[in-house]
């Protein structure tokens, strides 16, 4: 399959991300998008007025951290520009380290912890603009996929997947079939239809809902971080792109009371009562909150035991695997996915039983644990929330985790690790392995950060009540 065709289903960042890469191997890609509007040229036209049904987080805020970078770098070369030339911002999240450091001088490697970021709409269509303008990539907007057509078998008792049936019964052929098409997804009914095995499937729901306000003007000044925990309720401050940024407030989706921030006067009350990012409301505001629930972690594997259930397709991204968005890990998850495909891809270009083995190897070695992870602080999170809110003792910490967050605010290292397991560039057991950072940590097991100031549950509950 070396200029085999690959048909992508979903023109969001991963579906164009992958296609783009794979193209530039000389494979020929068509992606099919059932949202019909073309990707707007310049920043306001793409957030204002491009309509994506199909894609329910489309304005809430999104990060897109190093990882994205990196590899954008190595397989999609100039696209970094291109985000910073649409007017994405450059950001150092060094810039947010506490005080308390005391050394604040550059280290050998910084530049790995720096990223471009920007609101989701103008990032997609840049990306947009670049597979399009690709050779070997065909975008095809407002076609809808309902199923699957099948080929001749790779496999004994494995059904194998020759292409795509759009909803206009245009039968598409293709050596590959990738699902980009999110979290969600209709692909295991079409699986189901040609006699596959289920896949592997964990489902629930993450148990967070987001409140978001968007501001333009000047990038208010830090005093704290960009994530921060406070009881009940955790603070998002997210700089984007052409002088604007969020703020977001996100708690436990079954939090009641917390239900009032979806209105804007509420929003600014309650945020104006946390003393280090309050300032980050008192700024032009786009009118209303943009709120988002019912949001599922979600992981589903189509390599059972290790037999494929199915051959000729495949699934990348939030179609593959979903968590709690508010880490901002998606996009950069989603890109790491698709270059593993691309390697998996070279190594068994006409084999399908064997790519889809192999596909799921890598990704289970070095995507997989990204996610786990992640789940993993979902539901200490949501514990932690839920027991707060009905006045009971949080769970235990986990002590490394917070003997972590401690050495944090003290130890420059510490701090830098800190970032990379934040910003998806390692894991915790990584970094906690090195030698000085195991130390530092060793140091303060037993301690734990001290909280930032802001208002306890009932001090929360009044300003969500005045």
């Amino acid at each position: 399959m070396d200029d085999g065709h690959v048909v992508v289903c979903g023109a969001g960042v991963v579906g164009l991300a992958l296609a783009t890469m794979l193209a530039g191997e000389g494979r020929s890609v068509t992606v099919l998008e059932t949202d019909p509007a073309p990707a707007p040229s310049g920043a306001d036209a793409a957030w204002s007025g491009w309509s994506r049904h199909g894609v329910a987080q489309f304005r809430q805020p999104h990060g897109v951290f190093p990882r994205f970078r990196q590899v954008c770098d190595e397989a999609i070369p100039g696209l970094t520009d291109a985000l910073l030339a649409a007017g994405c911002r450059a950001f150092d999240p060094l810039d947010t380290a506490p005080p308390s450091l005391g050394d604040h001088d550059s280290r050998p490697g910084d530049d790995r912890l720096r990223w471009v970021t920007g609101r989701r709409p103008v990032i997609e269509a840049v990306l947009a603009a670049r597979a399009e303008q690709q050779p070997g990539v065909t975008v095809r907007r407002g076609v809808r996929v309902i199923g699957l057509i099948e080929g001749a078998r790779a496999e004994d008792g494995v059904p194998r997947v020759a292409g795509v049936v759009t909803d206009d019964g245009e039968q598409l052929r293709a050596d590959l079939v990738v699902d980009a098409m999110g979290r969600r997804t209709p692909s295991d009914a079409w699986l189901a239809d040609l006699g596959a095995a289920p896949p592997q499937r964990t489902a629930s729901d993450s148990g967070f809902a987001y409140y978001t306000r968007y501001f333009s003007g000047p990038l208010p000044a830090w005093r704290t971080g960009l994530l921060v925990p406070y009881g009940t309720v955790t603070l998002l401050t997210l700089p984007s792109d052409n002088d604007t940024w969020s703020v977001t407030v996100f708690a436990g989706s079954r939090d009641a009371p917390l239900k009032n921030l979806r209105d804007s006067v509420c929003f600014d009350r309650v945020l104006h009562g946390f003393p280090l990012q309050g300032h980050w409301v008192d700024a032009a505001a786009q009118p209303g909150v943009a709120v988002m629930a019912g949001v599922l972690d979600r992981v589903r594997s189509l390599v059972v035991d290790g037999a494929p259930v199915v051959t000729g397709f495949t699934a990348v991204g939030d179609a593959w695997a979903c968590t709690n968005p508010s880490a901002g890990r998606g996009i950069s998850i989603g890109l790491m996915h698709a270059r593993v495909l691309r390697d998996a891809l070279r190594e068994h270009p006409d084999d399908p039983a064997a790519f889809a083995r192999a596909f799921q190897r890598r990704t289970d070695e070095s995507v997989a644990p990204y996610v786990h992870n992640q789940l993993h602080a979902d539901r200490a999170r949501v514990a932690e929330m839920d027991a707060l809110r009905h006045g009971e003792p949080a769970p235990a910490a986990d002590p490394d985790v917070a003997a972590f967050g401690a050495a944090a605010m003290e130890d420059p290292e510490v701090f830098r690790a800190l970032l990379e397991v934040i910003l998806c560039l390692a894991l915790p057991g990584e970094v906690l392995s090195r030698p000085h950072i195991a130390e530092a940590v060793a140091r303060r097991r037993g301690e734990v950060p001290a909280p930032p100031p802001g208002p306890d549950r009932p001090g929360l509950l009044a300003l969500i009540a005045a």
